[in-house]
């Protein structure tokens, strides 16, 4: 386990865990982002108690959470979702730090990650939001008159195919 203690390799895990959950946050129920997000926040916790790290930076990263969650509340709040976004990329660079109490990580890996992080997120949460948000599309009135075929007994409840769905 000695690669985790690379801080580059460190702040890619870092980051792999902020986006998981980030992305659990915004699409609850499947279990598989949460329990992934669970098992990577573990790991990083292994890597902070043996690298070198800047509290202020940890701090940035945990404050950022709290724009996102009112950005996600309602559409039409995407400086709240640059903000997170941003805060999480500073604090993410900044978070492993060298002898020198610099970025412990490597310049063009910072950019390069940070750059598809940020532009991931950015689409990833605006389109998945904007999903959540839209109204249905489906009119129920529609159907009122159809034919259909009952695929079992519908006396108080059950299945009915209509217009090619099952309902």
């Amino acid at each position: 386990m000695e690669f985790l203690l690379n801080p580059n390799f460190a702040y890619l895990l870092l980051l792999a865990t902020s986006m998981l959950g980030l992305l659990a946050l915004v699409t609850p129920g499947t279990g598989v982002l949460e329990i992934a997000t669970v098992f990577c926040l573990l790991l990083v916790g292994y890597v902070m108690t043996n690298l070198q790290f800047n509290l202020w930076a940890l701090v940035v990263m945990i404050l950022s959470v709290f724009p996102f969650l009112y950005a996600i509340q309602k559409p039409k709040r995407e400086l709240f979702l640059a903000a997170s976004i941003l805060g999480l990329v500073i604090g993410s660079i900044y978070l492993f730090r060298n002898e020198n109490s610099g970025p412990a990580v490597n310049p063009l890996l910072a950019v390069v990650a940070s750059l598809l992080y940020a532009g991931f997120l950015w689409i990833a949460i605006r389109k998945t939001l904007q999903a959540l948000h839209e109204t249905p599309t489906l009119n129920l009135s529609t159907l009122i008159g159809q034919v259909g075929e009952a695929k079992s007994a519908i006396h108080t409840e059950g299945s009915i195919q209509v217009a090619g769905e099952l309902w």
